[in-house]
């Protein structure tokens, strides 16, 4: 039995994961990292935008909008964390003798 058989009847019934997991392998390096960076970007301009509803007293939900600033402070701590764990990584390998 083929995979793309099995992918083929997967859609037919509604469940493309297969689809996503092929699509995801063909995904370039940079095209996920580009991905990762503007997700990060989205999540800090919503955090600013809480902060500025907060202020201004236009908030309706207050624990909606420090969820969203709290969001965005992770997700900038976590993207942080991989680019210092990349460049060690890579000054790593640049140490190694060939």
């Amino acid at each position: 039995m083929n995979i793309s058989s099995i992918g083929n009847s997967l859609n037919i019934l509604g469940l493309n994961s297969v689809n996503k997991v092929e699509e995801e392998s063909t995904k370039t390096f940079q095209s996920m990292l580009n991905d990762a960076i503007s997700d990060v970007n989205e999540s800090q301009i919503q955090g600013y935008k809480s902060m500025e509803s907060i202020a201004s007293g236009k908030v309706t939900n207050l624990q909606e909008a420090v969820q969203k600033i709290e969001e965005a402070e992770l997700s900038l701590k976590l993207a942080l964390e991989v680019k210092n764990k990349a460049l060690n990584a890579y000054k790593e390998v640049m140490r190694m003798q060939v």
